[in-house]
């Protein structure tokens, strides 16, 4: 690693101050200029494979077609739609990471198909007015968290041609029970005694924030439940506040110690349908799964039921943050429980 000094103090003091009035959505922004997370999405084979295939499947549908990608990052989804036969590409991102795709386009020869467009989507203006499809890979972790899902509805109201096609069309949100006494003894349980010493107020705001981790298979303990579709070409920007009942079925006498959320992506347009999960039971990806533990052990027979809700609304401040509440009740043969936690995805 090489490492070069700044030429000037002020210079530094600028890039400090600039840092200093930076918001938590700047910082959404700032986080995809850097290499490493676009690293991250490259390597993720489930991801970048079978956004390719859904591509390659849904030639018909591109194939001298103009094509909107929209957070293109290094531009890979652009590059798989121009080798498809796009007649246009228009490749959106607000990032540095913008000038980059420049390059990248530009040295595998697609600058004559692919224009990569620096800016805001919605503060840009494009060269044509209807676009004949969408592509993105928008989701985030738990599917809505940091995600650029109210971005994507607004490109579609603005340029998507009538029975234009979107990339990907149908997602679900899922949720099932784990029993991981573990890991929450080591990182939660560990507060309520330092030493000797409490610090359960440590652990009060600890629970409070989802982990995103991959949750062994082995770990799960309940049926799976549907939380919420996405149905992305009628989706709209008050369909991301919801609340959503559940029930959860244990497949063995075991403990719940904590629910986990996943999600699962579908291209249903092409002559082949294709899909990938991030759930616990397929390869993992980079979105992990999201995991909301409870303030309770669980003891749950098989089965018996954990009932519920989880509601789930983006935050005042700013939306791309979550504020989430699940509701839970047990009613079995050795526990009757039930409680209310509040979650917020930061």
């Amino acid at each position: 690693l090489f490492f070069t000094m700044a030429p000037a103090t002020d210079k530094m003091e600028t890039d400090t101050d600039s840092k200093k009035d930076m918001t938590s959505k700047d910082y959404y922004f700032d986080s995809y200029s850097h290499f490493g997370i676009h690293e991250e999405m490259l390597k993720d084979e489930v991801r970048t494979s079978q956004y390719r295939r859904a591509i390659e499947h849904n030639r018909q549908n591109i194939e001298g077609k103009v094509v909107l990608d929209i957070g293109c990052g290094t531009g890979i989804l652009s590059l798989f739609c121009a080798q498809v036969g796009a007649k246009a590409v228009y490749a959106i991102d607000c990032s540095e990471i913008a000038d980059y795709a420049k390059l990248i386009v530009k040295e595998n020869k697609y600058d004559h198909v692919i224009t990569v467009i620096k800016g805001k989507v919605e503060e840009i203006t494009l060269p044509v007015d209807k676009v004949d499809v969408i592509v993105s890979e928008w989701m985030g972790y738990f599917l809505f968290y940091e995600s650029m899902l109210d971005t994507v509805i607004y490109s579609r109201d603005k340029w998507l041609k009538p029975g234009g096609v979107m990339l990907p069309d149908y997602l679900t949100l899922n949720l099932v029970g784990i029993e991981d006494a573990e890991y929450k003894n080591e990182k939660l349980n560990f507060w309520d005694n330092v030493y000797g010493f409490s610090m359960k107020c440590i652990k009060d705001v600890a629970i409070q924030e989802p982990l995103v981790d991959v949750v062994e298979a082995q770990q799960v303990c309940t049926d799976v439940r549907l939380l919420r579709e996405c149905k992305v070409p009628e989706y709209s920007v008050e369909d991301c506040t919801f609340t959503c009942p559940f029930e959860l079925t244990a497949k063995r006498n075991d403990y719940i110690h904590a629910l986990v959320a996943y999600f699962d992506t579908f291209f249903t347009t092409g002559h082949k349908p294709t899909k990938f999960s991030t759930g616990p039971e397929h390869q993992q990806t980079h979105w992990k799964q999201t995991v909301f533990y409870l303030d309770h052990e669980i003891t749950i027979c098989e089965g018996e039921k954990l009932t519920g809700t989880l509601a789930c609304k983006p935050n005042a401040t700013n939306r791309r943050d979550l504020d989430i509440t699940i509701t839970y009740e047990h009613n079995g043969k050795w526990q009757q429980t039930k409680g209310s936690m509040e979650y917020k995805m930061r």
